[in-house]
């Protein structure tokens, strides 16, 4: 007596192949998650999965490089409308035969931060300890970048010439000059210094957290 067996092979291949799909997605995704920890917890997570510790070059020269990329960090803005006045006079004659006079509405913008270029590996002071490594930074002195006059919000309020002379062709000009330099001293009384470093600070503290610092100073 013969006994006849028949397999149906096609729902076997197709299982081992979906299963060699799997485990072939399954190391793909392994892959990209130990190449992608590199700090914290996901670090250590890849540390014990691939047997080796994950380690990130923070040291000193490093850091001040990645900070470095910064470049001229422009931290605060300072707008201003305020009026200035411009006028010319005659040391014989009264205004109001010789004088010419100005008033100028003048919108601008002051631009502090801090040049970040400027730092040296000795601005940078690195430890480690028992919780960890700590980083402490010390940054150049904030500064005003730029001082500008918005030419197309700026006008002339109000002028007037005397009787005995043209309108002086320069005036406005100088008078512009000037409302720069008011800007810029508005702004460094208002306190832009102090901003543009308490911001800049903030931003560097931001950068080195994200390098693995379980401390960051920053001053």
């Amino acid at each position: 007596m013969t006994t006849q067996y028949n397999y149906d092979r096609r729902g076997g291949s197709g299982t081992f192949l979906a299963f060699l799909l799997a485990l072939v997605l399954g190391a793909v995704a392994l892959g990209l998650f130990v190449r992608q920890a590199r700090t914290g917890a996901m670090g250590r997570i890849a540390s014990l999965i691939t047997g080796r510790a994950t380690s990130v070059d923070v040291s000193a020269p490093v850091v001040v490089e990645k900070i470095q990329r910064l470049q001229r960090l422009e931290t605060v803005v300072y707008s201003l409308d305020t009026v200035v006045e411009g006028s010319k006079s005659s040391v014989v004659f009264p205004d109001l035969l010789a004088g010419d006079r100005l008033l100028l509405i003048v919108h601008g913008q002051t631009i502090a931060g801090v040049d970040l270029s400027q730092m040296k590996p000795d601005d940078v002071q690195i430890t480690e300890g028992a919780s960890g490594r700590s980083i402490r930074v010390v940054l150049p002195p904030s500064q005003v970048f730029v001082t500008t006059v918005d030419n197309q919000h700026t006008r002339v309020y109000a002028r007037s010439t005397g009787l005995l002379v043209p309108a002086d062709p320069n005036l406005e000009t100088e008078t512009r000059a000037r409302a720069e330099q008011d800007l810029r001293k508005a702004a460094l009384e208002d306190g832009i210094l102090d901003a543009a470093s308490r911001n800049a600070r903030g931003t560097v503290t931001a950068l080195l957290g994200g390098l693995g610092f379980s401390q960051v100073e920053v001053r």
